[in-house]
């Protein structure tokens, strides 16, 4: 084995998947990418890393909801497009293809083109640690969609996309808490 720097070894673990998080903060809509997502548990619960220096965070701090629009892989250089440049000075809606469509619980827009959607209130920042904990307040899937791969960030510049799954649904039934 080779020694890992311990500032990269988060690469080893990363979170989760790259999302994208729209917000509106009462005249515009945002997009950000974030690559640091995890779920706290079996409920609809979730944490995104950011902080002040992201121009979306105030919308985030003051309208408390977001969507977290999921990419997949076909979507990689939009996602880092998006992450590269801020809403500050950029519609990233106008500079991106994207398609907004209304959310049933927040004004944050979601978005056509991605896998996934999550609608989300925010019930905790622990600025602390600039994280953002995020109750789930609906879901939405498109299993109609060709690509469905999930896109991972390395945290080097680097990214992977899953690959093959593996059902092992019925070995682990009895562990599983009901409805998974």
């Amino acid at each position: 084995m080779e020694e890992l720097p311990l500032s990269r070894a988060f690469t080893l673990i990363e979170p989760g998947p790259v999302v994208l998080i729209t917000t509106n903060d009462g005249t515009a809509d945002n997009v950000m990418t974030v690559t640091w997502t995890m779920v706290t548990g079996f409920a609809p619960t979730f944490a995104i890393a950011t902080g002040p220096w992201n121009y979306s965070y105030r919308a985030l701090r003051d309208t408390r909801e977001c969507v977290l629009a999921i990419p997949a892989a076909d979507l990689l250089d939009t996602a880092i497009g998006i992450g590269t440049c801020s809403g500050a000075d950029t519609d990233k809606f106008a500079k991106f293809p994207l398609t907004r469509a209304k959310a049933r619980h927040v004004r944050a827009p979601l978005i056509r083109e991605c896998l996934g959607q999550i609608e989300c209130r925010v019930t905790d920042i622990v600025e602390q640690h600039n994280i953002v904990v995020l109750e789930g307040l609906a879901a939405w899937f498109d299993p109609a969609r060709e690509e469905q791969r999930l896109i991972h960030a390395v945290g080097n510049g680097t990214f992977v996309a899953d690959g093959e799954r593996f059902d092992r649904r019925e070995m682990m039934r009895s562990k599983l808490p009901d409805g998974v």
